[in-house]
């Protein structure tokens, strides 16, 4: 990819050019600057647009109307536009880290250049304005031709200040596709295990990213360069657990790995909500095989191992402070990735139950990942089996079979009035109607129903 730095032209948004013109008018330096500059020259659309000036923090809030301090002591500015906000950052210093991800001050500067000087990757070091054009002090411009994640100055130093920029380092990687230079993946094997001291938010933030990237393999040089082994210890495990068994060609880890990259595939289907627990899925679903690895005649077993993956992703996911949606989602579609049911209707209705009907869509896919993870022994047959599971789960669907309490065509107040006591015994009495039901759906009919509840109620 060769870029030639003369027809450099970066279209900045309205509200943009108009921050950086009123800072200019007023006798200020203001340009773009990170990540919005980087993704303007690979032609992607960035997230958020950052601002950076020669201007002092009050000297911005004097010239716009609306602003939040929101870090006005580092030197940062939010100027509203409506609801939407744009970061001003004044030029600045960092002085000494005091927690390997925060400096203890900074010192206000009137030089671009230290300001650049400062950030992590020189990808992300470079400033544009429609006046003066593309600043790239440190040759961003040239990691991007090279698809190279270089750090800005000595990368010890930038890692030594900011532990979190050795998971920025390899999250920009998969998320651009790029390699990382060797003096940045030497200064990471060296000091991996300062993310220790990194709150479990911003690890978590960090992965889940790399994780929904285009290349989600990265994980493994993640696992290589001594990430993982600080990070998720667990992954660490797989990597080095074994199947030796027909079904499977690749160790629990590189199979994860390969699981990931499956169910990438499937991302199109998906909101970024769906996408993010499928990943998580996919990462956790075996991690409980070590644990329940057992090998008879040369030949290893996992039995169980889906419930005790349920279990261990639970706990890692709470230690990375993952929301109970995204928790409660990721440990159902664990616990039944490896059910393999009857392809009777009843059965295929229970699993549906048992999943949940809202994430049978994410199942079969995470079923289809971890069938071509494996080897070819019996995939043909596997995928045919899903096939027909699918078939039988979509005719459920259409023909609107009653697979919840709340579409029986009695309710509980129904039952009370027949004489049931509010309490367990009545929560029973809907299972075991519902239950009927799901085994005949045609029995879905109030007269049936009433009529099975007092024959119940006289048995109690």
């Amino acid at each position: 990819m060769t870029i030639d730095r003369s027809r450099i032209q970066i279209k900045l948004p309205d509200k943009v050019k108009l921050i950086i013109d009123t800072l200019n008018d007023a006798g200020f330096e203001a340009y773009a600057v990170g990540g919005c500059v980087r993704d303007s020259i690979l032609g992607r659309i960035p997230k958020d647009w950052d601002i950076t000036t020669s201007a002092k923090p009050l000297e911005v809030k004097k010239l716009f109307r609306r602003t939040i301090d929101t870090g006005i002591q580092h030197g940062t500015v939010t100027v509203m536009y409506g609801s939407e906000g744009y970061e001003i950052t004044t030029y600045r210093i960092d002085c000494e880290y005091e927690d390997m991800r925060h400096p203890k001050e900074v010192i206000f500067t009137d030089r671009l250049v230290e300001d650049l000087k400062r950030r992590d990757f020189t990808i992300n070091a470079m400033a544009y304005s429609d006046k003066t054009g593309l600043v790239d002090e440190f040759d961003g411009l040239s990691c991007i031709e090279k698809k190279e994640i270089k750090a800005v100055g000595k990368a010890y130093d930038r890692l030594t200040e900011d532990a979190l920029r050795i998971l920025r380092a390899i999250r920009f990687s998969a998320e651009l596709d790029y390699t990382m230079d060797e003096e940045l993946r030497n200064a990471i094997r060296e000091l991996s295990g300062n993310l220790s001291k990194i709150s479990a938010e911003r690890i978590c933030t960090e992965l889940v990213k790399l994780l929904k990237s285009d290349h989600p393999e990265k994980i493994k040089e993640a696992y290589e360069l001594g990430i993982t082994k600080v990070i998720l210890p667990e992954f660490d495990v797989c990597m080095n657990t074994p199947q030796n068994t027909p079904h499977h060609v690749y160790n629990v880890g590189d199979h994860t790995i390969h699981t990931l990259c499956e169910v990438d595939k499937f991302k199109s289907e998906f909101d970024d909500r769906e996408n993010r627990i499928l990943k998580l899925a996919m990462l956790f679903h075996d991690f409980g095989k070590p644990e329940m690895r057992t090998t008879e005649n040369g030949v290893d077993h996992f039995k169980r191992h889906p419930e005790v993956s349920e279990k261990m992703a639970a706990e890692i996911m709470r230690r990375l402070k993952l929301d109970n949606d995204t928790i409660d989602n990721v440990k159902a579609l664990i616990k039944w990735h490896d059910y393999r049911p009857a392809l009777t209707y009843p059965r295929v209705r229970r699993l549906m139950v048992g999943v949940g009907v809202d994430r049978m869509e994410m199942f079969l896919k995470v079923r289809v990942a971890d069938i071509l993870s494996q080897s070819e022994y019996m995939r043909e047959e596997k995928l045919n089996y899903l096939k027909e599971l699918e078939d039988k789960y979509r005719k459920i669907v259409s023909d609107g079979d009653c697979l919840l309490i709340k579409d029986l065509k009695v309710t509980g107040k129904d039952l009370i009035e027949l004489g049931f006591t509010p309490g367990k015994v009545l929560g029973d009495s809907l299972k075991a109607l519902l239950d009927d039901v799901i085994d005949t759906p045609k029995h879905n009919d109030r007269e049936y129903l009433v009529d099975k509840a007092k024959r119940m109620l006289s048995n109690l």
